[in-house]
């Protein structure tokens, strides 16, 4: 598996892969999770780090370097190819990307609906330090939050 930074044009491939790995999700949002506008739009703030093998995308996650904390999000996986450990490298890869930009800690958020998410984040050593609204104007079938978690680096 080879691990690299996203260009302008992975944005409908990346957009697919995160639609497809935010199925889970659907039992409380009304909507797909993103679309290639927004995703071409996220590179104004940050990057993609791609997990390819054998030249298919199979895994991506979006970094954002903010001076001395950074952030992951978007951590998606294909569905098919899940329990494979990509996602275990892309938040490593992440977590690198980070620290090579000057960051001490990177910072997550997962939906408190996800209930398998916090174990998995505190595995990697991630300690939950606070709550954050979900984005007003999205429409959800569940009321819902983020939980923030937080790895030093």
């Amino acid at each position: 598996m080879e691990i690299r930074p996203a260009r302008a044009g992975d944005a409908p491939a990346i957009a697919a892969l995160v639609n497809r790995a935010f199925q889970v999700e659907a039992f409380f949002v009304e909507k797909e999770r993103t679309n290639a506008a927004e995703v071409a739009a996220m590179f104004a703030r940050g990057s993609f780090l791609l997990a390819e093998q054998d030249g298919v995308l199979v895994g991506c996650v979006f970094v954002e370097p903010k001076g001395e904390r950074g952030y992951f999000g978007l951590l998606s996986v294909d569905p098919e190819r899940q329990g494979r450990g990509i996602g275990g490298r892309l938040v490593d890869a992440a977590e690198e990307h980070c620290k090579r930009a000057g960051c001490r800690a990177v910072d997550i958020h997962v939906v408190n609906l996800r209930t398998e998410l916090p174990p998995y984040y505190r595995g990697r050593g991630y300690e939950e330090t606070g709550r954050r609204p979900f984005p007003a104007g999205e429409s959800t079938k569940l009321p819902c939050e983020f939980v923030v978690m937080s790895k030093p680096l």
